[in-house]
């Protein structure tokens, strides 16, 4: 498809630059057109006629192949909404009737693999609509959401305690991405506490900390945090890309983002919302 867009592209920008090139000589060697004012005119809707099929002409395949391919995401989405609720409904069912320990570890490996999918389902539902430009906007109960989510990581990190702290605190936001920036905040915290197996997360007066005990940083790295690629510790695992993600979120949701942070003894995480 795009080989041919580009031998089309590049045909129509020979032949317009070819009949520009001649009438511009038609004009001025057999007319001997004497008015530059007229000639500049002539030849300017020229240009402009020859950029706007051009720019059609680039423009439109593409659209229409970037409409398609949402088309077709929304369709799977949907498709994959019903297997997903299905599986979990009736593993909920089968659970209640089992006895042997065995079964009933093999059923919560399910149901934790499915509640995976059905995070990756919210995922590509929300980049759909990121992707549409739709404003995401959200009234929830904060307090709820990070429940949801120590929840969800617990399973992952099972080595990990968590200590909650939380008042019920009623936030507008995209409810989805702040889902995301959590998940990445906590996972950096678990990655970055190699020798600590504790996390202690507040939120009270409308300001969320999230605290490791790790290896912490230094001024001079919580000025590069945000850094894409950037990573305070080079042999942790990893693209680099989380905080500068989490900024950007922040940035756009209104969101205020600090850090504090001691060598060896942690880091904590604060998240300040506006308040309804």
């Amino acid at each position: 498809m795009f080989r041919n867009l580009r031998i089309h592209i590049f045909i129509y920008y020979f032949l317009t630059v070819s009949a520009f090139l001649g009438i511009l000589h038609y004009l001025l060697a057999v007319v001997q057109v004497q008015n530059i004012f007229l000639l500049a005119v002539v030849m300017l809707s020229f240009v402009t006629l020859g950029g706007v099929m051009i720019s059609k002409l680039s423009v439109d395949p593409l659209q229409e192949h970037v409409k398609n391919l949402q088309n077709l995401s929304k369709e799977t989405l949907h498709e994959l909404n019903l297997p997903i609720s299905t599986i979990m409904t009736n593993s909920h069912m089968l659970k209640k009737n089992m006895l042997n320990e065995k079964d009933l570890k093999r059923m919560a490996r399910i149901e934790s693999a499915c509640a995976m999918l059905h995070q990756r389902y919210n995922e590509l539902d929300y980049m759909i609509k990121t992707q549409s430009l739709q404003e995401i906007k959200d009234n929830f109960d904060l307090k709820e959401l990070i429940q949801e989510r120590i929840e969800f990581l617990h399973a992952i990190y099972s080595h990990i305690e968590f200590n909650l702290y939380l008042q019920s605190t009623h936030v507008i936001s995209d409810k989805i991405g702040l889902s995301k920036v959590i998940d990445n905040i906590i996972d950096n915290g678990v990655k970055y506490s190699p020798k600590s197996n504790k996390i202690d997360i507040l939120l009270k007066d409308f300001t969320l900390h999230i605290q490791d005990y790790g290896c912490g940083m230094d001024e001079v790295e919580l000025l590069q945090i945000f850094d894409n690629y950037y990573q305070s510790n080079s042999n942790m695992k990893g693209f680099g890309i989380g905080l500068s993600m989490v900024k950007r979120f922040c940035d756009k949701q209104g969101i205020a983002l600090s850090f504090k942070s001691e060598p060896n003894k942690g880091t904590t995480v604060l998240l300040t919302f506006k308040e309804n």
